[in-house]
């Protein structure tokens, strides 16, 4: 259960600086280790490729807790799904596909915790589509005594605490709202030159149910994937033809127009396969959907800059959202994601110009990737960020779940 080892993020980029890991696996005994440590903070799959998860404490792995899936139904009449948080999504998507329900969208990767994801924001594609945080209907707290609590969707905390970086408690239990099972194709499109794409950003991005595209800023978007639950899909997107699509492997999930289940589709990665080595950090912008062409554009103008550290950047749309600290609060959002080379103190030197010429269009940074904005920038960006504060304030008064970061971003 105890782990005196060094930890490291998923890239080998991020040493976490805890006394140690403590990995139970039942709930009591996260509760017990919660009572008695007076610095505690949960830690995900480590898919963050920042401190956000750190603490000078004991950092609590759930994912050995067993995910005791439950589907129930909300009063709203709404079919629910209540598991562990430190269950992945990739374990439970079958599970909940031959119950006949499925969820809303999942993200590139399928392998990251439940609880981990909704904490820090993470999300899919879908301009209809909100981010995986949304889809929570309640959570299981351990607050600083170790005693466990619940808060619905019908408390007025509620939508602070749903995406909560780890600072009012321990999530060990979820609930999310789910829906009936359906099937998915994905089909490849591309290339599109420069233009054409920023022309009809929001055209292409509403092709299907969750559309990705490509870029190394160059001269064109070299592939667009489209995620559909339709049966069809055209034979050309804005003048870019389908192309032929490869089938499944066991690096990518296929994009060869086949129809499978939604939880082999909606990942960019199969479940069962190993994503990538760690030979990259990553770093995520969102802007108003309303600025995707004007923010482009004023990316291009790095590409020197940026094409020399980069793999690819994704881009992707989600509907807005109510939550305090979500990046996509407010309105639908476009989603700038970089995929750097292993790189990071030379990403971390091109950040602060890169989200320079982003802040104009109220640039959010996506919480557990690589960022240069300090504490001021943050709090311009987030309305809700002072209830926040107070809410942290009430929840931990004597701050056991107090991250560095925390302070340093959210004062907190």
């Amino acid at each position: 259960m105890r782990s005196t080892t060094s930890e490291l993020n998923w890239s080998g980029t991020v040493t976490y600086t805890a006394a140690r890991v403590e990995r139970p696996t039942s709930l009591d005994q996260a509760a017990a280790i919660v009572a008695r440590e007076p610095r505690v903070h949960g830690l995900g799959t480590r898919h963050s490729f920042n401190d956000v998860a750190d603490t000078p404490g004991v950092l609590l792995d759930l994912t050995q807790v067993p995910t005791d899936l439950v589907i129930g139904t909300a009063p709203d009449g709404t079919r629910t799904a209540t598991l562990g948080a430190g269950t992945r999504y990739g374990d439970v998507a079958p599970d909940l596909d031959a119950a006949g329900l499925a969820l809303h969208n999942m993200g590139s990767l399928p392998h990251i915790s439940v609880g981990g994801a909704i904490a820090t924001g993470t999300h899919g594609s879908g301009t209809t589509l909100g981010s995986l945080s949304t889809a929570v209907r309640a959570l299981e707290l351990l607050g600083p005594d170790g005693t466990p609590r619940t808060v619905t969707s019908d408390d007025p905390d509620f939508p602070g605490t749903v995406l909560h970086l780890g600072l009012l408690g321990i999530v060990t239990r979820v609930t999310l709202a789910v829906e009936p099972s359906y099937g998915m194709r994905q089909d490849s499109y591309g290339p599109f030159p420069w233009r054409t794409y920023l022309d009809h950003a929001a055209e292409i991005h509403a092709a299907g149910s969750s559309v990705c595209a490509y870029t190394r800023f160059g001269d064109e978007i070299s592939e667009v994937l489209v995620k559909s639950r339709s049966d069809t899909t055209p034979d050309e997107l804005f003048g870019a033809p389908r192309r032929p699509g490869t089938p499944g492997d066991e690096h990518r999930t296929a994009r060869d127009g086949s129809t499978g289940p939604w939880w082999d589709r909606l990942p960019h990665f199969p479940i069962g396969s190993v994503p990538s080595h760690g030979s990259e950090v990553q770093s995520e912008h969102f802007v108003p959907i309303r600025h995707a062409a004007a923010a482009l554009d004023a990316l291009r103008g790095l590409a020197d800059r940026i094409q020399p550290h980069l793999h690819v950047a994704e881009l992707r749309t989600m509907a807005g959202d109510d939550l305090w600290l979500s990046p996509t609060q407010g309105e639908d959002v476009f989603c700038i994601a970089f995929t750097w080379k292993k790189h990071p103190a030379e990403v971390a030197a091109l950040l602060p110009d890169l989200e320079a010429r982003l802040a104009p269009f109220g640039g959010r940074p996506h919480w557990g990737k690589m960022s240069s904005l300090d504490r001021d920038a943050i709090a311009a960006l987030y309305p809700r960020l002072p209830a926040f504060r107070e809410l942290v304030a009430r929840a931990d008064p004597d701050r056991t779940f107090a991250s560095a970061f925390g302070e340093r971003v959210l004062g907190t």
